[in-house]
């Protein structure tokens, strides 16, 4: 068996198709004619410009906006002047040829979304190996290699699937993909679900040990591929794959429905994005809102800061799409171990306790002031909740609020029309924060509980460290006790209290939060309609008690048993 991470959820049963794209053997080499080569790189660059603009076509046609929406973005990253103006100043200071010095400006541009902690952002770089292959392809005269000559159902075994690969598939032939390379939120994972097809991701080693023609069994539930598997195996997954299609089925009827537990009590499940165009997919998805926007987004893949024109269109997209739902944009999460190329910040000795967040626009003012300016703009579209992240003392919650009263008075006066009914709120992340909800809550109309941070924090464990992985336990009774003080905190002043962590999403944990009284759940949109079932199916009364008593417990061991026990769970 080979191990990977679940992605896309479904079952296939099916031939493995190999595919890999040639390895692109880009050398420096001098050049003559400066002038000829960087006429060769603009030329390169529209092509591929009308290529991409060709495929996202076919996908808005076929009904995929989500695809779409991918190519859109590559699009943009060609059409910004900063990519190609990198590789052009690249070939003249240099004196190099186009397909290297463009290799070494994506190279650059991808290296700053790798470095980031959060694996939306570090996934990205997806985007400019995909781009970068489909241009030096041009540069070089290298005829594309296409996945439309698949003519039989198969499942591709790949080292790696850009977004221009599972573009050209018949989603009618392929049953799956399993690559080695990716995460959660690589875009062979995202289209994978935006397909309907079960995806496997990360495995590692599968391309090198499967070969063509095997038979393979692909569980995008549990990450699990079999090749060859016995008769056996076989029958059960058949079965499974039946099972599958009657819950997915059933789970329809939810996509349009609130979310109401047994007992009446209404909740609201909101979408995380980190785009404009992933609003369109969170109202898709069933979302009541957005819970939180990543703002960050918006200034990596670029030169220069984005002005404030730049920031009002794409706040105002997602507060017009999202119409009187709630939009709940964070403000600039970077710093510390975000770095920005274009930004010259201090390497630190621990990023994650470093200038960072809140802590790093309360410094750089000039830059908090253009969001700011640009959000209370964007205001007036929609339903807009202003969220800021990082927040550890009292002080610069106020310093920070106070900066938004300084421009909103400035905006006035200047005659530009702002919203007059737009929220401020904080995350949570820091047990500091959480230790004081109750000081807070008088400051602030809402809190949103970042878990994956707050874990981080309380355990003392790097989340991206493996050797402490173990740590990550979301359901253990010393966070629980930091969430029900945030959350009683909120509602003593009449607030509500969200989470916008892997947490909201987690089946073991979303009984907890429901009993501890939270009112807002947001997560990725692909399991929006898996938790409205699943709260749907719960009685609040009796998760109040549930929860109550694992709060008393001493491991999250014993949370899961007392939750399993009380749910019927064995």
């Amino acid at each position: 068996m080979i191990k990977g991470i679940g992605a896309s959820e479904g079952i296939a049963i099916g031939k493995v198709f190999k595919y890999n794209k040639p390895e692109l053997d880009i050398i420096k080499t001098p050049v003559q004619d400066i002038e000829k080569e960087i006429l060769l790189l603009g030329l390169s660059i529209e092509k591929s410009i009308e290529e991409l603009s060709g495929i996202r076509d076919a996908m808005e046609e076929a009904g995929d906006s989500e695809a779409a929406d991918i190519f859109d973005a590559h699009i943009e990253i060609l059409d910004d002047p900063g990519l190609k103006g990198a590789a052009g100043e690249k070939i003249k200071s240099d004196n190099a040829n186009a397909a290297y010095a463009f290799s070494e400006a994506c190279d650059k541009f991808a290296a700053a979304f790798e470095s980031m902690d959060n694996e939306y952002f570090r996934e990205r770089a997806a985007d400019l190996k995909d781009i970068k292959s489909r241009v030096i392809m041009h540069i070089e005269g290298i005829k594309p290699v296409s996945l439309s000559s698949i003519k039989e159902e198969v499942i591709i075994v790949s080292k790696d699937l850009l977004p221009s690969d599972t573009a050209q598939i018949d989603k009618k032939l392929v049953k799956g993909f399993v690559t080695d390379a990716g995460g959660y939120t690589c875009h062979t994972a995202i289209m994978a679900r935006s397909f309907g097809i079960p995806a496997v991701v990360g495995t590692k080693s599968a391309y090198e040990n499967v070969n063509d023609g095997d038979l393979m069994v692909l569980d995008g539930f549990s990450g699990d591929v079999i090749v060859d598997p016995p008769e056996s195996v076989k029958a059960e997954y058949r079965a499974k794959i039946e099972e599958y299609k009657t819950r997915s089925s059933a789970l329809e009827e939810y996509r349009n429905k609130k979310t109401i537990t047994k007992d009446g009590r209404h909740l609201e499940i909101s979408a995380n994005i980190g785009s404009a165009e992933e609003a369109e997919i969170a109202i898709k998805s069933g979302a009541e809102g957005i819970g939180l926007f990543r703002t960050e987004f918006l200034y990596m893949n670029r030169n220069s800061l984005p002005s404030e024109q730049e920031q009002f269109e794409a706040y105002k997209d997602v507060l017009e799409v999202m119409g009187e739902r709630p939009v709940v944009i964070r403000t600039l999460d970077i710093g510390g171990d975000k770095k920005l190329d274009y930004l010259r910040l201090d390497d630190e000795m621990n990023p994650f306790l470093g200038n960072r967040a809140l802590r790093f626009c309360l410094k750089h003012k000039d830059i908090f002031t253009t969001q700011l300016r640009a959000l209370l703009r964007a205001g007036v579209y929609g339903n807009l909740h202003i969220m800021f992240p990082m927040v550890a003392t009292i002080d610069e919650l106020r310093d920070a609020k106070r900066m938004i009263k300084e421009i909103e008075v400035h905006l006035k006066e200047e005659g530009t029309e702002i919203s007059e009914t737009y929220k401020v709120g904080m995350m949570v992340e820091i047990p500091s924060s959480a230790m004081l909800a109750d000081v807070f809550a008088k400051e602030v109309d809402f809190f949103s509980i970042g878990s994956n941070d707050l874990i981080q924090y309380t355990f003392a464990a790097d989340r991206m460290n493996q050797d402490v992985s173990y740590l990550y336990q979301p359901c253990n009774p010393s966070l629980l006790r930091l969430i029900s003080l945030v959350i009683e905190a909120a509602h003593k002043e009449g607030k509500w209290a969200g989470l916008c962590g892997e947490m909201a999403a987690d089946p073991k944990a979303v009984p907890l939060l429901l009993g501890l009284g939270l009112d807002e759940f947001s997560m990725n949109a692909s399991s929006i309609l898996k938790v409205r079932e699943a709260l749907s199916n719960l009685n609040y009364e009796d998760m109040k008690k549930s929860a109550h008593k694992a709060l008393y417990t001493e491991s999250q061991e014993q949370v899961i048993k007392l939750i399993n026990d009380e749910l019927g769970i064995h």
